[in-house]
């Protein structure tokens, strides 16, 4: 089974595409077997970055059942053998707003894919289809700039993919879906409060997914005047959702990633020398780590039964999915313990807009 590596981004036009393609290759360069998959339904773009400008097959012919299975849209990329492309799709309004049904073919072929790696590209924002193909992966990442505002929607993003976490670990051993789901929920303690006057079991479980929850950022376009404050992100995310965050690099500004993208290539493959290529190579490293991580604890669970479910939300009108396991930790030390404060301040979005 291949692990799955979801990039995305609280806003649109931070690089999360540009992250995803170098991703990949750094990681077919590392001599892993890679799939690309470009699940950014509407706003597809990175067979472009890899110069596919015409794939023959994109994920609409899967959607559509032209392919039966996910696998054969896989593409190879001219330069680099072990590098397959699965390229996007949005060019219908049915396919750019897939129904739960679509979806959950798609999502449930990911777990049948041959690679060792399939790194997915999702669709900036907190739509349905963002967050549920986020939290569908084994190791999660955030792209965000230092301005403010990208900082704030990463903010949203995370907290969000938080409650969503804690609701399908909820659901998946509770019959409370009912009053779960037609309620439309602000905070992650508000889901913990709701469960526990019911059942104390299932709030220490959302308690553990949450703590679990550990997503890496990557901070791109950054340059000496304009800093992302991650300790203190860290520790708003600690203290409001319960989750943390792990800082995996960041990417300087530079021209070379722009003249890459014009030659239709990754910066690492364009201009391996460039400062944007060596921290890419640099943040690859880092997540080559969490990959070994995640394929030990697999290999431990597999002596181990298996005694719990994983579901994943799509409206309060769909029904729940298999989810495939959550990110592993990693050695940064354990996050701080979850403790409910019920006479904390407000949300800090406005906080959070001036790291």
């Amino acid at each position: 089974m291949a692990t799955l590596i979801s990039v995305a981004s609280g806003k649109g036009g931070v690089g999360k595409s540009v992250v995803s393609v170098n991703l990949a290759l750094g990681l077919a360069k590392a001599g892993r077997r890679v799939i690309l998959a470009d699940l950014d339904v509407g706003g597809a773009d990175a067979h472009i970055m890899v110069g596919q400008l015409n794939p023959h097959v994109t994920l609409t012919d899967f959607l559509n059942k032209r392919v039966n299975r996910l696998e054969d849209v896989a593409i190879p990329v001219t330069f680099h053998p072990n590098l397959r492309l699965l390229a996007g799709t949005g060019d219908t309004l049915a396919t750019a707003n897939m129904a739960y049904a679509r979806k959950k073919r798609l999502m449930k072929q990911f777990q049948h894919i041959d690679a060792d790696v399939v790194v997915i590209d999702i669709g900036a924002g907190t739509s349905y289809h963002a967050i549920d193909f986020f939290l569908m992966a084994d190791i999660h990442v955030a792209v965000a700039t230092p301005e403010p505002t990208a900082v704030l929607d990463l903010y949203r993003f995370v907290k969000l993919a938080a409650i969503r976490r804690v609701l399908s670990c909820v659901l998946a051993r509770n019959p409370l879906s009912e009053v779960l789901s037609n309620r439309d929920f602000t905070s992650v303690e508000q889901v913990l409060e709701t469960v526990g006057t019911t059942d104390p079991e299932g709030r220490a479980a959302a308690v553990a997914a949450i703590q679990s929850f550990r997503p890496g950022l990557i901070v791109n376009r950054s340059s000496g005047r304009s800093q992302v404050n991650v300790l203190y992100l860290r520790k708003l995310l600690q203290e409001y959702i319960g989750g943390d965050l792990t800082l995996l690099g960041e990417i300087p500004e530079d021209p070379a990633v722009s003249l890459a993208i014009r030659s239709f290539l990754p910066v690492i493959e364009g201009s391996p020398t460039s400062s944007a290529a060596k921290s890419l190579l640099a943040i690859t490293a880092a997540v080559d780590k969490l990959l070994l991580a995640h394929v030990d604890g697999k290999n431990e669970e597999t002596t181990e039964p298996d005694e719990t479910e994983t579901t994943v939300l799509f409206s309060k009108a769909e029904a729940a999915l298999p989810l495939l396991a959550s990110a592993p930790e990693v050695p940064e030390g354990p996050p701080a313990p979850y403790i409910a404060q019920t006479n904390r301040a407000p949300d800090p979005v406005e906080e959070v807009g001036g790291i």
